[in-house]
């Protein structure tokens, strides 16, 4: 098979394709036909040895995919040769990724992916929307009403988190780099949008929740916990899923006497059973026209360190340059 691999950790033209052996599945494992895989920036950590993970050698970067069951092995109960699936969590904790034409794929991984899906959809929408998923809803508990500030609407994770908010019935304010991503998000159910470059986020977030908000879901690598407890509600929840090196100044005081909580969480540590309440969620949301994919770019296979420099440059120098997701497309 083909496949996109390094064998040692490295800059994004450590990356190489070339041909590999056919994965078999192994007990409890289905091999999936990949049509389409999605790159995020914790693929690129991985590669470049920021995250420093044991790597099977040579190593097939990717969490996310989308395709069909070619095989099964012993013990697979859920899932037939020919299913649609989709799948996440995967190029993680010694696991082989999803950049390469065939992978192996623990069943409880994996999820079958209703029909009028397109495979892209489902890839772009795999570990942004578990993320989602599980900060909106095991974490913060949002409830249909409330209102949420999700810093970065047009991202990845925010436009996951803005329509999956907004389907629940929460109030949805969020920030954008320009007006054509602040149109990004009002089509994605965002109530308000605030400009962020022109428009003062804690003066617009007051106007529009003079109460205050429920939640605020940030996604910047370094927080403003000071503007975020000043906007917060008494007993707001505030979600933290980046900024791995970050060490912000934080304001105790002010976040104990509002009865406040922060939830910080890796959606690679979720149970099975987490992840597949989630993905339940989610192929029903994307056949009923809930929740959509936001691809940003396409590459090919051959063009894998191409898609792996274009994350990486969004992620540490400049995010106005991507928004979405970027998708790889495979066997086509």
């Amino acid at each position: 098979m083909k496949a996109a691999f390094i064998t040692e950790t490295g800059p994004t033209d450590a990356l190489q394709v070339g041909e590999l052996p056919d994965p078999t599945p192994g007990p409890g494992q289905v091999v999936i036909r990949v049509y389409a895989s999605a790159i995020n920036p914790i693929d690129t950590y991985i590669r470049n040895g920021t995250i420093a993970m044991e790597l099977p050698l040579p190593f097939v970067p990717g969490c996310d995919a989308a395709g069909v069951v070619e095989s099964v092995g012993p013990g697979v109960k859920r899932l037939s040769i020919g299913d649609r699936v989709w799948c996440t969590n995967q190029g993680l904790l010694g696991r082989q990724g999803t950049l390469s034409e065939l992978i192996a794929v623990d069943e409880h991984w994996t999820f079958k992916l209703p029909e009028p899906v397109p495979y892209e959809d489902a890839a772009a929408c795999a570990l942004v929307g578990v993320t989602a998923h599980l900060g909106l809803f095991r974490e913060a508990q949002l409830e249909p009403g409330e209102t949420i500030l999700v810093i970065g609407g047009s991202g990845g994770v925010g436009s996951m988190v803005v329509q999956m908010a907004a389907a629940t019935g929460a109030r949805v304010i969020t920030t954008a780099g320009s007006e054509a991503k602040a149109q990004v998000c009002r089509d994605l159910g965002a109530e308000e949008v605030i400009l962020y470059k022109d428009e003062s986020i804690a003066d617009r977030t007051k106007a529009f929740a003079p109460d205050g908000v429920n939640v605020l879901w940030e996604t910047r690598r370094e927080p403003d916990f000071d503007m975020a407890i000043d906007l917060m509600a008494g007993r707001g929840r505030m979600v933290l899923m980046a900024g791995r090196d970050a060490k912000p100044a934080f304001p105790v005081g002010p976040f104990y006497v509002k009865e406040c909580s922060l939830h910080g969480f890796v959606m690679f540590k979720a149970t099975p059973m987490e992840m597949k309440n989630a993905a339940e969620d989610i192929s029903q949301w994307l056949a009923s026209g809930k929740l959509s994919a936001n691809i940003s770019a396409r590459f090919s296979l051959d063009e894998a360190a191409q898609a792996h420099a274009l994350q990486e440059s969004a992620t540490l120098e400049d995010s106005s340059q991507l928004a979405g997701k970027i998708i790889v497309t495979l066997n086509t």
